[in-house]
């Protein structure tokens, strides 16, 4: 038998790789909707969107890839945000051709910001390094002596934010199911990005981004106290944002670590934005 194909995922074939999906991998979108998350997208030269494999005509497999160019310490980077792979059982063996395919592509930055384990081991063994995924659970208390302010309004944030945080805030702004503020004082400002979630029941928030985590960490307690008065009864945060201790909190941890490859950016470098964690509701 012959060994199954492997193309990329283009406009002509990306309607029949989004049944596919929603066949095979989560219902929950329907096949309109998976092409919509897949051809989100911030590199005007985006090469496809993702790799498919392909057996006597029919597809057996795939790897969605989201494309971004942006500025990363000052620097023009380009980046390959890996999601929604899946793969028939009768093909499984034939996964790591579907990562080689995305890997090889020169160029970019390679992220999967929710891998199930075992494609979490596949990645690590392509040299993928693991993120911190420890995150810190807070307790939203009233802090009233707290520093600094919370800005929620778009107009406000998009004219205090300055430079490639103007930048970023715009690229990433109008997904519904996110909510954007910034948190900070004077000059010094935080674009923070989460979403509205609940945690044993009760309501919670789910940082998605930390735009500083410096200014992010001297203003927490400003944050955290417009959370409660928002009802809002925790956050949860990566704990790697962090540069102080806040109480009280606790330490969740445990979970599978997100991954990037890179032959020049380390672990602060990497964020969610211009991804799946942004672009899709996870």
């Amino acid at each position: 038998m012959a060994r199954p194909i492997i193309e990329p995922v283009t406009e002509q074939n990306l309607p029949e790789f989004a049944e596919f999906l929603y066949a095979n991998l989560s219902k929950d979108r329907s096949p309109a909707e998976w092409q919509q998350a897949l051809r989100v997208g911030w590199d005007p030269e985006r090469p496809n969107f993702g790799f498919l494999m392909r057996d006597e005509g029919r597809i057996a497999g795939g790897i969605g890839a989201i494309y971004a160019q942006r500025r990363v310490n000052g620097r023009e980077e380009r980046f390959c945000n890996i999601t929604s792979w899946c793969v028939l059982d009768a093909y499984r063996k034939q996964s790591m051709r579907l990562a080689m395919a995305i890997v090889e592509q020169p160029g970019y930055h390679f992220t999967d910001f929710s891998p199930t384990e075992v494609v979490g081991g596949v990645l690590r063994f392509l040299k993928f390094k693991p993120i911190d995924e420890r995150q810190t659970v807070i307790l939203n208390l009233p802090r009233l002596l707290a520093s600094g302010r919370v800005i929620t309004e778009a107009a406000k944030i998009e004219a205090t934010l300055q430079g490639d945080a103007r930048q970023a805030y715009r690229d990433n702004a109008g997904f519904p199911w996110l909510t954007h503020l910034i948190v900070g004082s004077g000059t010094s400002w935080c674009h923070v990005i989460y979403k509205r979630w609940t945690f044993k029941g009760l309501p919670a928030a789910r940082i998605i981004h930390v735009g500083d985590p410096e200014v992010f960490s001297r203003h927490v307690g400003r944050l955290t106290t417009h959370f409660l008065f928002n009802g809002i009864v925790s956050t949860h945060v990566d704990t790697r944002h962090l540069r102080c201790d806040v109480s009280p909190s606790r330490i969740r941890s445990g979970f599978n670590a997100k991954l990037y490859l890179s032959p020049s950016l380390q672990e602060p470098d990497i964020d969610y934005l211009y991804s799946e964690t942004v672009a899709m509701n996870l």
